[in-house]
């Protein structure tokens, strides 16, 4: 049993960072120093891929075109459509009334029926940043992120400054790493810090891809449950290995 964001630096290469994890369910963002997770530097956020998703079907039928076809979209087509058309935008209340700035996207159902996106393209990742929009009241996740850096102490802040990074697949919206990262330098603007944050291609599994190398590390072979261990102790077990 690991912490997803620990597991998500060691995809990048560290066992010190922030991590910044956009899922399905939730996002958190998580503070590690030397493989340990800092309790201080951990956050939740209680927006990620699932509600985006309704929340694009929401703001399809808000005007729609043909209200047949938006009804009756599954949740896995508007997946596949929020990952193919959507993208996070970096100035959003320009993009949101300049119209010339809305380049529309269409989306072919399975069906063969085409769908037409236009602002929905990036209204519909921003709760990420604006959990408002979705009557959250707490903070977007790139504020989540300043919070748990200024709750470290001064030594350790600078340190994790320079290994931020980006995980899972709500993370992967065109303009997502650039729009944390002009969130967080604007946050802390007065610093004299450039932030930048560490975006891996591969990063929607970043998580899975640090499990399995620390995994194959030899230290970590001796947490290993093995099969004769569950033999004779049973599932019980895992809460004493553990």
């Amino acid at each position: 049993v690991a912490n997803t964001g620990f597991l998500s630096l060691c995809a990048h290469g560290r066992v010190s960072g922030l991590a910044v994890e956009a899922g399905a369910a939730l996002s958190h963002v998580t503070a590690v120093c030397g493989g340990q997770t800092l309790r201080k530097g951990t956050c939740c956020l209680e927006v990620a891929g699932d509600h985006l998703s309704r929340h694009l079907h929401r703001l399809l039928l808000e005007s729609p075109t043909e209200p047949w076809v938006l009804q009756a979209l599954t949740k896995k087509v508007l997946t596949q459509m929020k990952e193919q058309c959507c993208y996070v935008s970096l100035d959003f209340e320009r993009d949101l009334w300049e119209k010339g700035c809305r380049h529309p996207a269409r989306f072919q159902t399975p069906d063969g029926r085409w769908i037409t996106l236009g602002r929905e393209r990036f209204c519909c990742p921003e709760p990420l940043f604006r959990p408002e929009l979705l009557q959250h009241s707490g903070p977007g996740l790139h504020q989540l992120a300043g919070q748990s850096l200024q709750a470290l102490p001064r030594h350790l802040r600078r340190r994790i400054l320079g290994n931020i990074v980006l995980s899972g697949g709500s993370s992967m919206f065109p303009g997502f790493p650039e729009r944390m990262c002009l969130e967080l330098n604007f946050l802390f603007r007065d610093t004299g810090v450039h932030i930048e944050v560490l975006a891996n291609p591969k990063r929607g599994t970043a998580a899975w891809a640090g499990g399995s190398m620390a995994a194959s590390l030899t230290s970590f072979q001796h947490t290993w449950m093995t099969k004769g261990d569950y033999q004779e102790h049973g599932a019980e077990y895992v809460h004493t290995k553990f």
